[in-house]
């Protein structure tokens, strides 16, 4: 495994500059681009790779890793008012808290 396979890398279009962008979320923004996903897939792990050896020769500790597996369980601190509401909501449809709160946030990252 290489250094930079520890890094989420993303390569999306965008409609906006009409043309393939990429970024390593959390650490790199948007860096490169162009009209071939494939190359710019590649030019996105060369700048992954140069900025490691930056942080390498400059004595810097690397960001925690990205591309890992998650759990499916984190804590969420809404407040009450929005846990009462939720719950509200949960209750009206039916259904228990954790899982009208899973509809709703699908709902969201697939738009």
């Amino acid at each position: 495994m290489k250094e930079r396979d520890r890094y989420l890398k993303i390569v999306e279009w965008s409609d906006e500059d009409q043309c393939y962008v990429g970024a390593v979320p959390g650490w790199i923004g948007k860096c490169c681009h162009g009209s071939d996903e494939m190359k710019v897939y590649k030019d996105l792990c060369q700048i992954v790779d140069e900025w490691i050896a930056i942080y390498k020769k400059d004595g810097r500790p690397l960001p925690p890793p990205t591309n890992k597996k998650y759990s499916g369980k984190f804590v969420l601190r809404a407040g009450p008012d929005l846990h009462q509401a939720l719950a509200i909501n949960a209750l009206n449809a039916e259904e228990s808290l954790n899982t009208f709160v899973v509809k709703a946030l699908k709902r969201v990252v697939s738009d």
